[in-house]
């Protein structure tokens, strides 16, 4: 490890702290939509997914369209929900700080979403041009296709790249593009999950920069 020349970080999770704000949405919504499902069975289902991802699960359990106009009220519980509750999470602008190596965002988050939760959370300045969207390629996470399109982008080979998640989707999309993963397991997702995928675990995000130059 160390001596990586891009440090490729998923969003939800890893740079903003969205993830339980999102489930707790996705009980009320999920709900309303005729699928009760635990906060566990949410994380299993959909955590690292993107939102047509997610979409195309609610359609296929339900076998119907949703209801008119249920997607826009998701939607708009979501940035309510953000812009009440959302935050960095704790310590990752301390390791942005220390960082001397370029980064960049790759997510399973539309630009929009990114845009809104990155600039809530006081990070989009940090990232601004450097943003890639699972919107941007044909397959999302665990597909190899984002972080390779990131890679490409930014005129970096993969095996130079660093990838920081917390899904086991996105560490496996990670190994798939030949990238070293970096597994953050001080948020929603169990460290059990992520154990033997490969990834190197930490819990706390200030020990980010040490971790990744191998200290």
């Amino acid at each position: 490890m160390g001596g990586f020349k891009l440090v490729i970080f998923d969003c939800d999770g890893v740079l903003v702290d969205s993830e339980g704000i999102s489930i707790q949405v996705d009980l009320i919504m999920l709900a309303k939509a005729g699928w009760p499902l635990t906060e566990k069975e949410i994380l299993e289902r959909f955590l690292g997914r993107s939102h047509a991802h997610m979409m195309r699960e609610i359609q296929a359990h339900l076998g119907h369209p949703l209801p008119s106009g249920w997607e826009d009220e998701y939607h708009a519980a979501i940035d309510e929900a953000f812009e009440t509750h959302l935050t960095a999470v704790d310590g990752v602008k301390d390791a942005l700080d220390l960082m001397e190596t370029p980064t960049c965002v790759a997510s399973s988050s539309t630009h929009e979403r990114l845009r809104r939760t990155l600039g809530i959370s006081g990070l989009y300045h940090r990232f601004e041009g450097r943003i890639f969207s699972a919107t941007d390629v044909p397959r999302g996470k665990p597909a190899p296709d984002l972080f390779l399109h990131a890679a490409r982008r930014l005129g970096v080979a993969p095996g130079d790249c660093a990838v920081v998640e917390d899904s086991p989707s996105g560490v496996q999309a990670a190994r798939s593009a030949g990238m070293q993963a970096f597994a953050y397991v001080g948020g929603v997702t169990p460290a059990s999950w992520l154990d033997g995928s490969g990834a190197v675990l930490f819990d706390d995000m200030r020990r980010l920069p040490g971790i990744l130059a191998g200290d």
